[in-house]
């Protein structure tokens, strides 16, 4: 099996409370993100000069899709074929209610199946509401930590000011773990940036 420095994650919120506009705004923040020159020298800069993304598009309880498998990005055109995926996902799930839960458990299944071994493994939780509706984010959390899978979170706040204490509580966990926030979604390119920026770069221990 071969190496990669870093597996993955993009889980994006599909649910009601993210409107076809603002579906949009995540869409082409992230691809945005995904084409930064800093970013993609992390994805591809590390001893084993490449990483494996995938994209995942989640809602409520039995509501969720991978839109892009685990794509190896090991150069800049990867990157940016990849980033172009992103910047054109389709809204395939019913956009229901929350289940962080749900989308983590997701989350662990495709990180079962990388198509190699990764140096860490990241998940980034990308929404605008606490969980709902399915089973409780922080168990699975806990189970993903003690694996050493890193969740991370990008927390919205047009509609729950208090989102990021319910994403540190519940979400969010593992090793070096951290959330950003974006008041709304004018600000969310920038947000997603700085986050991917962070993530890419970690150190490899």
């Amino acid at each position: 099996m071969d190496a990669a420095d870093l597996a993955l994650v993009l889980a994006v919120d599909g649910s009601a409370s993210v409107t076809f506009d603002e579906f949009g705004l995540i869409a082409g923040g992230m691809a945005d993100a995904l084409r930064d020159p800093v970013v993609i020298k992390g994805l591809i800069g590390g001893p084993a000069k490449a990483s494996y993304c995938c994209l995942l598009l989640w809602s409520g309880t039995g509501a969720h899709d991978v839109l892009t498998n685990w794509t190896r990005i090991a150069s800049p055109a990867d990157a940016r074929t990849f980033a172009d995926d992103v910047d054109n996902m389709p809204r395939t799930v019913r956009p229901g209610e929350t289940a962080i839960g749900e989308a983590l458990l997701a989350s662990l299944t495709l990180l079962a199946n990388v198509p190699a071994k990764p140096k860490r493994s990241v998940v980034d939780v990308i929404g605008d509401g606490r969980s709902n509706q399915g089973i409780p984010p922080g168990p699975i959390r806990d189970r993903m930590a003690a694996a050493d899978i890193t969740i991370n979170g990008l927390c919205i706040l047009h509609e729950e000011p208090d989102l990021l204490q319910s994403y540190t509580r519940e979400v969010i966990g593992g090793p070096g773990s951290f959330a950003v926030i974006c008041k709304d979604y004018a600000d969310f390119a920038s947000a997603m940036r700085q986050k991917l920026v962070r993530e890419t770069n970690a150190p490899i221990v």
